[in-house]
């Protein structure tokens, strides 16, 4: 009520702050995450990290430090800008009830990359809707990913398939 002194505040639900937190996270990701050795050193940056961690973009200019004998991009380095993404979005979506490692990788190179390479990561709320039921009546769930490493041009110069490792902890008692 205006005149009143009295101060109308709006009590935040359980999701909104659930929200706000994942938010918080996300920014403190990307801000500690552009400061990993293996990531200076391959000049990886991460250019977005969603609020709600769905959507990840990163990028890596070809520098003297990332490229190989032919003056290419590395390969290891190429994996490298796409490795943890994944698994760091799903552990911070499905929050600390679950356990979500890396299970495996494969890359299949395309063709030669030169200049700034892309790679965007992007979760559904069909795809994590269905890891977390699965999570509830399964021991384990391996839930599979495709990422494509893409030139300035948008060609594609990698791909590499990723197999995760998601299992809901015990309850306790």
């Amino acid at each position: 009520m205006a005149g009143s002194g009295t101060i109308l505040r709006k009590s935040m639900t359980a999701d909104q702050a659930s929200q706000r937190s994942l938010a918080a996270k996300s920014r403190k990701l990307r801000r500690s995450i552009s400061l990993y050795p293996p990531y200076l050193g391959a000049a990886v940056r991460v250019t977005h990290i969603s609020d709600d961690f769905r959507n990840v973009e990163v990028e890596m200019p070809l520098r003297f430090y990332n490229r190989n004998y032919f003056g290419t991009h590395f390969g290891g380095s190429l994996y490298s800008m796409c490795d943890p993404f994944y698994v760091l979005m799903l552990a911070n979506i499905l929050g600390p009830d679950y356990i979500v490692w890396d299970k495996a990788a494969a890359i299949r190179f395309k063709k030669p990359g030169k200049g700034v390479m892309k790679a965007s990561f992007n979760l559904t709320e069909e795809k994590i809707a269905e890891i977390r039921a699965a999570a509830e009546t399964q021991s384990k769930v391996e839930p599979q990913f495709q990422v494509l490493v893409k030139d300035a041009e948008g060609s594609v110069v990698a791909e590499i398939d990723k197999l995760l490792y998601v299992k809901k902890k015990p309850a306790k008692p």
